[in-house]
This record gives C-alpha cells, sequence and structure tokens, in this order.
C-alpha cells in the first residue's frame, strides 16, 4: 500500500496552488510516487474499465486511484480466503471466501454512492433556495455558487466548490456544471444544471425557475419519506428472511462441522445449496422490487 501513496505530479500540484486544496507543508510532508504506480494507474487508466472504476470511485468519494483500489481489491480476496479458512477449518471454502472478499468492496462502493447521493439531493432544496435568495440580492450565478459552497455542508458544498474552482482554471459554467453531474448521477440536478444551462442560452428569470425547481424537490424528498417509512416493515423482512437460513448454516458448521461438511462431500447435497442460495437471492430480489416505489 505504501507503494501508491505520494504526492501527486507537478502539474497537479502546480493547478492545486490556484485550486487552494492543499497545503504548502502538506505536501513537504508527503513522500514522493514511485515510478510502478505511476505505471500502473496510466496502464489502468488507458483501458475502459479504469475510467469507468475512476468514476465510481469519484462519485463515492473515495480518495483513492484505480490502481489503488485493484491493490486492495486483491487484498481483500486474499483476506477473504484466509478468513474463511480459519472460521471454517476447510479450504475448499478459501475460494468462497475470496469471492466474497471481491464483491466487498463493490458493496462498499454501492453503499457509499448512495448514502452520498441520499445527503446530496435531501440538501438540494436548501441550495437552491440560498441560490435564488443569492440571485435576488444582485448575485452572478457564479457567486450564488460560491455562497453554496462557504455556507453549505458536505457533500454538496464540497461539489459546489469544485464547480467553482474549475470555472476559476478555465472551464465554462456548462462544463463544470456536466462534470459534477458525472459525479452526481441525480435526476434533481439534471433538472437544476439543464435549467442553468437553457437560462444561459435564452435568456430568463432563472431565480424563478429555481424556485419551482426548489419546491418540486421538497415535495420530491417528502412523499420518498413518506413511502420510506411505510416500506421500512416489507425491507426488514425482506433482510431476515434473506439472512435466517445463510445465519443458520454457519452456526450449524461452527458448532458441529463434521454434519454440516457433509452437504459439500456429496453432488445432491452441492445442487441443494446451489438451489437454496438461487432461491433466496431470487426471493430477496422479488421483494426489494416490490417495496421500491420510484417518485
Amino acid at each position: 500500500m505504501l507503494l501508491f501513496r505520494g504526492p501527486k505530479r507537478e502539474v497537479e500540484e502546480r493547478l492545486e496552488r490556484y485550486a487552494e486544496t492543499s497545503a504548502p507543508e502538506d505536501d513537504k510532508a508527503k513522500k514522493r510516487s514511485s515510478p510502478l504506480a505511476d505505471r500502473l494507474n496510466e496502464a489502468i487508466g488507458e483501458r475502459s474499465f479504469g475510467s469507468e472504476l475512476a468514476t465510481q470511485l469519484a462519485r463515492a468519494d473515495l480518495k483513492i486511484t484505480a490502481a489503488e483500489y485493484m491493490a486492495l481489491l486483491v487484498i481483500a480476496m486474499m483476506g477473504g480466503a484466509v478468513l474463511a479458512f480459519f472460521i471454517f477449518r476447510s479450504i475448499l471454502l478459501a475460494p468462497l471466501g475470496a469471492v466474497a472478499g471481491f464483491f466487498v468492496p463493490r458493496i462498499y462502493i454501492g453503499f457509499a454512492q448512495g448514502q452520498r447521493i441520499n445527503k446530496f439531493n435531501n440538501q438540494l432544496g436548501d441550495t437552491l433556495n440560498l441560490m435564488v435568495n443569492g440571485l435576488r440580492a444582485g448575485y452572478s450565478v457564479g457567486q450564488a455558487m460560491e455562497a453554496v459552497a462557504r455556507e453549505m455542508p458536505p457533500p454538496i458544498s464540497v461539489e459546489f466548490e469544485r464547480v467553482t474552482k474549475e470555472v476559476q482554471l478555465g472551464l465554462t459554467v456548462e462544463q463544470a456544471l456536466n462534470n459534477m453531474l458525472r459525479r452526481v448521477t441525480s435526476d434533481d440536478l439534471d433538472m437544476m444544471v439543464t435549467a442553468i444551462n437553457v437560462q444561459r442560452e435564452v435568456g430568463g428569470n432563472l431565480g424563478e425557475i429555481l424556485e419551482t425547481i426548489s419546491h418540486t424537490i421538497r415535495e420530491r424528498v417528502r412523499i420518498k419519506g413518506e413511502i420510506r417509512s411505510l416500506t421500512a416493515q416489507g425491507m426488514m423482512t425482506g433482510y431476515v428472511i434473506s439472512g435466517v437460513p445463510v445465519g443458520l448454516f454457519i452456526l450449524i458448521f461452527m458448532i458441529n462441522s463434521p454434519y454440516a461438511s457433509r452437504m459439500f462431500e456429496f453432488p445432491c447435497g452441492v445442487a441443494m445449496l446451489v438451489c437454496s442460495v438461487i432461491l433466496i437471492v431470487s426471493g430477496f430480489f422479488v421483494m426489494m422490487k416490490i417495496v421500491q416505489i420510484e417518485v
């Protein structure tokens, strides 16, 4: 892991002086990046999955590169295999632990993305109100976004701060907003960005448009909260029903491993386990689909 930690390249450091993203004393404390890490980052970045992976990491607000994520993925797979071997005392379950270790970082990234997008959407209504008040007070769009970056809490302040810094570095407002929209996949944000871009092209009262969008977003957040409270029991039922068979099998395996391990000794037992996993996963996704209501 130490091979992948280090300062950014010279061009990025010079840009950070203008963007004020790092202090000089922090840069002096960092060590030089290794050539191996740079080559790995360039090799992965040239692939299509590398750019997609970088986008996913940016959406989750994880300050790691694609190469660092691949290294963590390998470590997680090795750790899962070792952990499964020591818990179940069976070499046959070590590959299952490696598979679990492969999916754990992906699940964490998806969870972090969901949490961040939910916080962003919940803050977007207040953000639009702040922008509307700034526009009515005589601010420009850029000054209104700077006020959002100063006054609002993360994660929305972080995203608007990136937008203002990108504009200061030479990008247009449209390009900076599209970059933010790529990092935050939100329908409400897409509506706001579209309104700002259309207003900059054809004109109009941007404050009134954003006020209408803010009211729509607030009502949507309220309705989503009500739906979430009404479907909480169904979601919890899906988690419990799907988790009980798995937890019970693990408990039996830990208490009496020779008894439970006979499921892996015969083809019929393996087929039963495979069918059980397929049915449990299918039932879980069906229940989640039933309680998932789009607003």
